[in-house]
Order: C-alpha cells, then structure tokens, then sequence
C-alpha cells in the first residue's frame, strides 16, 4: 500500500557528508513520523533520528550534532543531512515511516501501520 524508496549512500572518507533521501509513495491518508534506522551485520537494527508530522525530532546520542533530520511534508519525503562521518557510522541505513492509508474501494483509513524502505548502504572509509 506504501512504498518507501531510500536514496543517497555511497562511500564517504571521514569527516565527510552525505545526504539521504527517502520518498513515500503509495494510498497515503497521512504519515505522522518518519524514522531513519541503521544495521550492520550481527547487530540489531538501531533508531538513528526520528521526525513527527509537528517536526518534533529525535536523535541516538551517537549522532546528536552531526545528523539533522528534516522533511517535507507535501511530498511525503524525509532527510536525513549525515556531516563530520566516522567509521561506525558504517551501516544499511533503513527509513521507516508510520503511516495511515486509504485502501483502493473504501471510504475509511486505516492504520497506522510501519512500512520500511529497502535500505541504502552507507559506507565511511579512507
């Protein structure tokens, strides 16, 4: 019913930045956050920053101060800006969002429910 498409990784020397994208698509009657997740192998998958409808944010510690968060309502499009990169910022990096939906043939939303984009590797190395 919603697909999530992420954008933007790459290979990055330390210090560097990246900026990644996640477009929403699909029967959406509303999103009310959109997350960013990270995963590397082994690991369990982490909340990286988080943004609300309101523009209310969350970050993990680990990047308070170098991530911001940011998006676009109208377009169903959250941001997530990564600058001074280091090595353990290594990861898949997964948007989510949470979303109501109107399915095709009915009056009524549903939801919400969480939907997961397919990930987009970002790798920090010299």
């Amino acid at each position: 019913q919603v697909q999530l498409v992420e954008s933007g990784g790459g290979l990055v020397q330390p210090g560097g930045s990246l900026r990644l994208s996640c477009a929403a698509s699909g029967r959406i009657f509303s999103i009310s956050a959109m997350n960013w997740y990270r995963q590397t192998p082994g690991k369990q998958r982490e909340l990286v920053a988080a943004i609300t409808s309101g523009g209310m944010t969350n970050y993990a510690d680990s990047v308070k101060g170098r991530f911001t968060i940011s998006s676009d309502n109208a377009k169903n499009t959250a941001y997530l800006q990564m600058n001074s990169l280091k090595a353990e910022d290594t990861a898949v990096y997964y948007c989510n969002a949470a979303a109501m939906i109107l399915p095709s043939g009915s009056y009524f939303y549903q939801g919400p429910y969480d939907y997961w984009g397919q990930g987009t590797q970002v790798t920090v190395s010299s």
